[in-house]
């Protein structure tokens, strides 16, 4: 098939409702309700003569989630995340999988119900979206190297598909939006249904064939149907680490000093009418399909739990993360989580096992194998993870006289790599969402140690697609259940300032010049006396994790009281960034308004929220609350600047009794930290991370109070601190036109390691001794300027790359 040239439109590729050869295919099963999953499997078999003078390229897509192999080797999994007005399909070259003689395209295709309220399980992962009909679409063809077409393989009556009998969807507990697990009756699966030789004589045509438009009239479908912008995730496998504790022969109780290496576990051969257990360390927190191989053993029935951490059983039946303690210790405690079952059919041999592996991504750091064989001996052959995520190219690394930034350093990549997929999560373990405050970091952390910006760009237009008709983004995109956060919708105006920060990229900032205008008017409607009013009751206006605003789900009681000063100061922060925005895309009478509505609020905030008394902003007019978060917004949202503003700041870290910072707002805190001269203190404020080191974790907790989550996104800040502050490499023009070195000391004796640019790789290695001599060596690409800004002020501009050394002396 010749390749299609996509029209470019503002410097973003679109293709709008293309005209397909395929259909849409589905068959109706007399079962479905509409409030429970439908899986289908299909298969299209086809003729090769000699693969060497043909090539398959296919485009794919389904709703809502599908696994495509060729001749039993998996192709692609998908689709790409998307939402009502971008279905993504994925481009797949098969060539490299044809085989002479007969071959097979083969798909399991799950749709969701539409059905988004309550918790069945049945719903499926909420950040999927979804129609109220399943379908598959291939479009494809043989093309001989003359270019002619072979035998076309798109998706018709061509094709034959069969409804699956044997799996059944659990109710989701413990967890929210991920879905329920499965039951699986081995014995019905259609095992063999991917591979050539399968006869599938007693499987269906599509009942449904279905266009992809309209072509006549201009109606759409559920299906607007767009190219995927993001690389296939990567699919590695795994081995099980080691085996924390069984009750098999030789491993009945724990041993603390070593544990068991799992290397010898598997085979595991399980005599008839037996029972057991197995709990195995997959080494670090993980995301990604079990898959099982079986022998025999038809009727055994096996469990796979998923869980973060051992932890401590309530005497009330309430889960309490904060009892975790150790995470791999299992003393005195157990692994909860949910857990798949899977019924052998029995079929399987030693050279051709039974295997099972569950559709959807499981995650965590432990399993649990239980089983129960029934009259004929199992034997288990391997348990692999297949670990999946976004292929991130780490290539940033840094090393400094802390011992305690390695393992600062590797849990941030590892919490940050799990939390990328198709879209960035907060959490894969307990929800897989998506949502701006934690997208924009995990951005930030991405751009300094990759310079990818593929999934942010997505993300922006993510959100941008989830624009409400009253000017608010939802907070959490894609997703089938809408949640506002006001504070959120800043956040997203913030990310696209980011990206120009980091790429210049001007025609992405002028596509989404509306939405920004449209979020900014929201909060202007709700000006009254200077400031932005309360926000609407049935929004959750969410700021922070602190023990203080815990019983209030992390909302400052000043919501209830009248106007919230951290919104008034965001709000004024994101008009200084749209204003920026608006400037450098030629709309200047915009840029001016914004920097006029962003003034008012400022000294509205200051005339009605600053505490003479206390020295510090108040969390609203009329509350006598304070918190971090206040003084934080009220220096970058420049309500107090210099001297002023550094008091402030050293006012907030010393008063004994204000909310603080948890981890989603300590990257906000460090800003602060950092335009008021005071980055040195941060050092003592890495506390809560390091604690986590002692407990074993391989991932950052959700956050200090309730410590539901040991993997979530925000929690990388190491990778943003290490790169940009203390190695000091940042963009100092758009685009990285001059890249900026100013490291920060803040305790430390020396630093070195590299940071990515999209002008290319940055090396930075700094020392400074006990009488006060700092030495700086860059290496700085050919073509890129640069200005250096040394510890003691001195600043020098160079203008053009190489390598750079000086020498300053400081006071120690």
């Amino acid at each position: 098939m010749t390749e299609r040239i996509l029209p470019r439109e503002r410097g973003i590729a679109v293709e709008e409702n293309r005209k397909w050869l395929a259909k849409w295919i589905w068959l109706d099963n007399e079962h479905a309700t509409g409030t429970k999953q439908e899986r289908v499997y299909a298969r299209r078999t086809f003729q090769v003569t000699d693969p060497a003078e043909v090539d398959l390229t296919i485009d794919v897509s389904a709703d809502s989630r599908y696994r495509l192999y060729l001749n039993g080797s998996w192709v692609s999994s998908g689709p790409c995340k998307g939402n009502g007005w971008n279905h993504y399909y994925e481009k797949i070259d098969l060539t490299p999988y044809l085989v002479p003689g007969i071959n097979v395209i083969a798909a399991v295709v799950l749709h969701f119900p539409i059905v988004v309220n309550g918790n069945s399980g049945e719903v499926g992962p909420a950040s999927v979206w979804r129609s109220d009909r399943g379908g598959l679409l291939v479009e494809g063809a043989l093309i001989g190297k003359d270019g002619r077409i072979v035998e076309e393989l798109h998706t018709n009556q061509a094709w034959k598909m069969k409804t699956d009998d044997a799996v059944s969807i659990r109710k989701e507990t413990g967890t929210l939006f991920v879905g329920g697990t499965e039951e699986v009756d081995g014995g019905r699966l259609p095992h063999g249904w991917r591979l050539p030789g399968y006869n599938d004589s007693g499987w269906s045509r599509p009942d449904r064939i279905m266009d992809t438009h309209d072509l006549l009239y201009g109606g759409l479908t559920p299906w607007q149907l767009t190219p995927r912008t993001l690389p296939p995730l990567s699919e590695t496998d795994k081995f099980v680490q080691r085996v924390i504790r069984s009750n098999l022969p030789g491993n009945r109780e724990y041993s603390k000093q070593i544990g068991l290496s799992a290397e010898g576990l598997f085979p595991l051969v399980l005599p008839a009418n037996s029972s057991g257990w197995a709990e195995l360390d997959l080494g670090r927190m993980t995301v990604g399909y079990p898959i099982v191989s079986l022998s025999e053993g038809k009727g055994a029935r096996l469990k796979l739990l998923y869980s973060e951490a051992y932890e401590y059983e309530q005497n009330d039946g309430k889960r309490n993360w904060q009892r975790r303690q150790v995470r791999d210790d299992p003393e005195g405690k157990v692994l909860l989580g949910n857990e798949d079952e899977y019924s052998v059919g029995g079929y399987g041999t030693r050279s051709k096992p039974e295997e099972y592996e569950p559709l959807a991504v499981r995650a965590g750091r432990f399993v649990r194998l239980s089983w129960s064989v029934a009259d004929e001996p199992l034997e288990i052959g391997n348990l692999i993870w297949r670990e999946v995520g976004y292929p991130l190219d780490v290539r940033a690394s840094v090393q400094s006289s802390d011992p305690l930034w390695q393992p600062m350093w590797d849990i941030s990549l590892n919490t940050l790599m799990r939390c990328m997929h198709d879209t960035y999560e907060d959490t894969p373990y307990y929800e897989q969402m998506q949502y701006v405050m934690d997208a924009r970091l995990q951005a930030l952390f991405t751009f300094q140690v990759s310079a990818d910006d593929r999934l942010a760009r997505k993300t922006i237009h993510d959100y941008h697609g989830s624009l409400l008709p009253t000017g608010m983004l939802q907070s959490r995109y894609p997703s089938v259940n809408a949640q506002i956060i006001p504070g959120f919708s800043l956040y997203w105006i913030m990310m696209v300032q980011d990206h120009y920060r980091y790429y210049g990229d001007a025609e992405l900032v002028r596509q989404y010049r509306p939405t920004m205008d449209a979020i900014l008017e929201w909060f202007e409607r709700r000006v009254d006396n200077g400031l932005v009013g309360i926000m609407p009751e049935a929004y959750w206006s969410f700021v922070d994790w602190v023990e203080e605003w815990r019983e209030r789900a992390g909302v400052p009681s000043a919501k209830w009281e009248g106007p919230m000063t951290i919104y008034n100061l965001m709000y004024v922060t994101a008009l200084d960034s749209a204003a920026e925005l608006n400037e450098i895309t030629g709309r200047t009478d915009t840029a001016r308004e914004y920097r006029s509505r962003a003034d008012s609020i400022r000294i509205a905030a200051k005339q009605q929220c600053y505490d003479e008394e206390d020295g510090l902003f108040r969390d609203g007019p009329q509350s006598r609350e304070f918190s971090q978060h206040a003084q934080i917004w009220a220096v970058l949202g420049g309500a107090v600047e210099g001297e002023e503003a550094r008091r402030l700041m050293e006012r907030a870290l010393s008063h004994g009794s204000i909310a603080r910072t948890s981890f989603s707002m300590t990257h906000f805190l460090f800003r602060a930290l950092s335009v008021t001269g005071l980055y040195d203190r941060t050092a003592e404020l890495w506390e809560p991370w390091k604690k986590q080191i002692d407990l074993h974790l391989t991932a950052w907790v959700e956050d200090p109070v309730q410590q539901r989550s040991d993997c979530h996104g925000w929690g990388a800040l190491p990778l943003y601190e290490y790169t940009a502050e203390t190695l000091g490499v940042q963009p100092e023009e758009p685009g990285y036109g001059t890249i900026r070195i100013r490291p920060r000391l803040s305790g430390l004796k020396w630093a070195k390691g590299e940071v990515a640019t999209p002008r290319g790789m940055v090396k930075v290695d700094w020392s400074l001794n006990d009488d006060g001599n700092f030495h700086l060596r860059a290496e700085i690409p050919d073509d890129a300027r640069a200005l250096i800004v040394l510890p003691d002020g001195q600043r020098q501009l160079l203008e053009r790359g190489g390598i750079y050394e000086s020498s300053c002396k400081i006071t120690v």
